[in-house]
């Protein structure tokens, strides 16, 4: 569930409807440049684009592996999902079968229009670099900077 608070007051203003939410716990958000829309991550394998003013839902984005991080890129209509399997079993299973790695959606289409493999653990956070050209990477106390597009 996504709720909006009165930081000030501590009142509730805004709750999203639990029917279209996740179904584990959100793990990311990402917020648009212009803050009309956000997106959030879920361990549910889905990320979903909401509208920021009345919490409805817009948009998601089904995956194979549970989702850590979610970012927006600043210039495109595209959205990039990171993560895989929990890190506490990360040892016991190849790097393949973990789905360690990034992937871009189109963000109105919400088809899947690429991803970037090679991760040897979960992706924790990514970062769109503010000309949409360059992508940050956060998995397995690693940095890493790859060019998408």
């Amino acid at each position: 569930t996504i709720r909006i608070w009165d930081s000030e007051t501590g009142k509730l203003l805004k709750e999203s409807d639990k029917e279209a939410g996740h179904q584990k716990a959100i793990s990311s958000l990402s917020k648009s440049l212009d803050w009309s829309h956000f997106l959030t991550g879920s361990l549910d394998k889905s990320a979903k684009l909401w509208d920021a003013r009345t919490l409805t839902l817009i948009k998601t984005y089904v995956t194979e592996l549970p989702v850590n991080a979610v970012d927006m890129s600043p210039t495109l209509d595209n959205v990039v999902i990171g993560g895989g399997q929990d890190a506490m079993n990360v040892t016991m299973t190849d790097r393949r079968a973990g789905k360690f790695e990034a992937k871009f959606f189109h963000k109105i289409l919400q088809e899947e229009i690429g991803g970037v493999k090679g991760h040897f653990g979960p992706i924790n956070a990514l970062a769109f670099n503010p000309d949409g050209k360059r992508l940050f990477e956060w998995w397995g106390g690693w940095i890493r900077e790859a060019t998408p597009f």
